[in-house]
């Protein structure tokens, strides 16, 4: 068994959709970033690279190089996953949660793990995501962006 602990934040900014767990969540602002700056999905895909101890999100999608501008994160993740695969690992569980203190993500948090799971080829009661506000406190209570934390618990695939 191996696990990984991935972290990330975007700032807000107007003009972009806001997209979390690769869904696109109804809101006035977006996230600043190259790819669609997803901010769940980035923490995830670092947790799996940590678990596997090959360096993070910036060394396998590099944000000067233009394939990534405007990607979509959940795409990104789809090739961790072959990674992971390649290397002869398989995802047990995964625990996201983000930080933030609108909007309210509970009507979209089934699609946000289905999307994550199918990226991963992974059921759905393996993968868990959460938000939880910070009581108006930080950057992330004044409302200037987003956070997310992840762990992911891999194993070595057998056969």
């Amino acid at each position: 068994m191996r696990i990984g602990m991935g972290y990330d934040v975007h700032p807000f900014i107007f003009g972009r959709p806001l997209v979390l767990g690769g869904e696109v969540i109804p809101f006035s602002l977006g996230l600043e970033g190259h790819s669609d700056a997803d901010v769940v999905v980035h923490a995830v895909i670092d947790a799996i690279l940590g678990a596997m101890a090959m360096e993070d999100i910036g060394a396998h999608f590099p944000d000067w190089d233009a394939k990534y501008k405007d990607v979509s994160s959940i795409k990104l993740l789809k090739q961790i996953a072959e990674f992971m695969r390649r290397h002869g690992y398989r995802l047990v569980n995964l625990d996201v949660v983000a930080l933030l203190q609108d909007p309210k993500l509970s009507p979209y948090r089934d699609k946000m793990r289905h999307n994550i799971a199918g990226a991963l080829d992974a059921t759905i009661d393996q993968v868990s995501v959460k938000a939880t506000s910070t009581e108006g406190l930080g950057f992330t209570g004044r409302g200037e962006g987003i956070a997310a934390q992840a762990v992911a618990l891999l194993e070595v695939a057998s056969g």
